[in-house]
C-alpha cells in the first residue's frame, strides 16, 4: 500500500518519538505500574500540554481537528515505548462517545477537563457474559420520576479505579442481545451505589469490576437518544481496535529491532548468532509479519470513515491478522533470546505480554475472523 504521512503528521511522529525516547524506560515503567493509578499523572498532564489529548477532537469541541491517522501515529509510538498512560481508553474510546453523542451542555462539562488532563473518563460497557458481543447487555436502566435507576455488573473497565466519570451502557428496552434498546449514561464514579473492584491485568495495566446497585441519575445523565446508542458504541470500539492495532505494530517493530540487535551482538561458538542461516530465516519471517501488520493497520485506519460494512471488514481483518502476527513475532523474539527472553529483567517479556493483551482486547483473532466473514457474506 502506498501510504505517506503529511508534513504535519511527520512532525508529530518525530516529536512524539523524541519525547518518549527521552522520558520512557523499562525501569520507569516498572515503577509506574506499581503505583495506585498504574500510570503517571504528571506524564498525562504533559500529554495535555503537548496537545496529544486534544488531537482527535474537532476544533468546535476544543480539539485540534486531527483524525484517525494522527491517532495511529501516536499509538504506534506508544507501543514502541510501552506507554502505560490511558490514551486508548480515555481519549480514543470514552471521550469520543461524548463528542459523538453528547449535547452542548454535556460536551462543555466534560471535554475541556479531559483535554486539559484534569479529569479521566472511561467506558463501562463490557459485561461478564458478553464474550466480545457488544450488543449483549443485561445492565438495566429503569425509568423513575426524576430520571433512571441503573443496576448491573460491568467487567474489565480499564482504569476504572482512577476514573472520575464513567460512561455506562444500560438496556432501556429489548432483549439481552438486541442492538436496539441500549442507552448510554454519564455517571460520576463516586456516586452512591457504585462499587469498584480494581485489579492488575497481565500486561501490568489497571482495570476494575464495576457494580451498579440501583444507581439513581436524573434525565440529564442520558447521552444521546434513549435506546439508540449501539452503533455509536460499535463505531467508537472500531476506532479503538484500530488504535490498539497501531500500538501492536509499534510493539512488533520494537521486538524485531531488539531481536536483531541481540543476534548481531551475541556470540555462540565464536560466531555471532546473526550469522546462522536458520535464525536469519526466522528474523525475515518476523520482518515480513511486521510489514504485513503495518499494511493492515493502514487499511483499517483509512477505512474508518467509509461505510459500516467496509469499516467492519477492514477493522476485523486487521485485528485478526495482527493477533496472529503478534503471536509469531512475540514468540520468535522470546525464543531467539533464549532463556533471557523469559526473564522479567529483559524488556522482551513485557512487550510480549502487552501484545497478548491486545490480542484479546475488543475481541480475539477467532472472533474477528467470524465478524469479518459474517459481514462479507451478508
Amino acid at each position: 500500500m502506498d501510504f505517506k504521512l503529511s508534513e504535519e503528521q511527520t512532525l508529530l511522529k518525530d516529536s512524539v518519538d523524541r519525547f518518549l525516547q527521552d522520558e520512557y524506560s523499562l525501569d520507569k515503567r516498572r515503577a509506574l505500574i506499581k503505583t495506585e493509578d498504574g500510570f503517571s499523572r504528571e506524564n498525562w498532564k504533559t500529554f495535555a500540554d503537548l496537545g496529544w489529548l486534544a488531537m482527535p477532537f474537532a476544533e468546535d469541541s476544543g480539539g485540534l481537528g486531527g483524525g484517525s491517522v494522527e491517532t495511529m501515529v501516536l499509538m504506534e509510538a506508544f507501543g514502541r515505548n510501552l506507554v502505560v498512560e490511558p490514551y486508548l481508553h480515555v481519549i480514543v474510546t470514552a471521550a469520543s462517545l461524548i463528542e459523538a453523542l453528547g449535547n452542548k451542555e454535556t460536551k462543555d462539562k466534560i471535554l475541556p477537563n479531559i483535554i486539559t488532563g484534569e479529569k479521566l473518563l472511561t467506558l463501562a460497557h463490557v459485561e461478564p457474559q458478553a464474550r466480545y458481543n457488544l450488543s449483549d447487555v443485561i445492565t438495566m436502566a429503569s425509568k423513575t420520576s426524576q430520571g433512571y435507576k441503573i443496576s448491573g455488573h460491568k467487567a474489565v473497565v480499564f482504569h476504572g479505579a482512577s476514573a472520575d466519570h464513567f460512561i455506562v451502557s444500560a438496556r432501556t428496552e429489548g432483549e439481552q442481545t438486541d442492538e436496539k434498546g441500549i442507552s448510554l449514561f454519564l455517571l460520576d464514579s463516586t456516586q452512591s451505589g457504585i462499587t469498584k473492584r480494581p485489579y492488575p491485568t497481565i500486561d501490568g495495566l489497571k482495570a476494575a469490576e464495576v457494580i451498579l446497585d440501583e444507581v439513581e441519575v436524573d434525565s440529564s445523565a442520558l447521552i444521546g437518544e434513549e435506546g439508540a446508542s449501539f452503533f455509536a458504541i460499535e463505531t467508537a470500539v472500531d476506532h479503538a481496535i484500530t488504535a490498539a492495532c497501531a500500538e501492536a505494530v509499534g510493539i512488533m517493530d520494537s521486538l524485531h529491532e531488539q531481536t536483531l540487535e541481540y543476534l548481531n551482538t551475541r556470540e555462540q561458538f565464536g560466531t555471532k548468532l546473526g550469522k546462522f542461516q536458520a535464525l536469519q530465516h526466522r528474523s525475515v519471517d518476523m520482518f515480513v509479519a511486521c510489514q504485513e501488520a503495518r499494511s493492515m493497520v493502514y487499511l483499517a485506519t483509512l477505512s474508518l470513515s467509509k461505510s459500516r460494512e467496509e469499516r467492519i471488514k477492514a477493522v476485523s481483518a486487521a485485528k485478526s491478522h495482527i493477533g496472529k502476527a503478534g503471536r509469531l513475532v512475540g514468540q520468535e523474539s522470546v525464543q531467539m533470546h533464549g532463556g533471557m527472553g523469559m526473564t522479567d529483567e529483559l524488556a522482551i517479556g513485557h512487550y510480549f505480554k502487552r501484545l497478548t493483551m491486545i490480542d484479546t482486547l475488543f475481541g480475539n483473532t477467532d472472533f474477528h475472523l467470524e465478524r469479518f466473514a459474517s459481514v462479507a457474506h451478508s
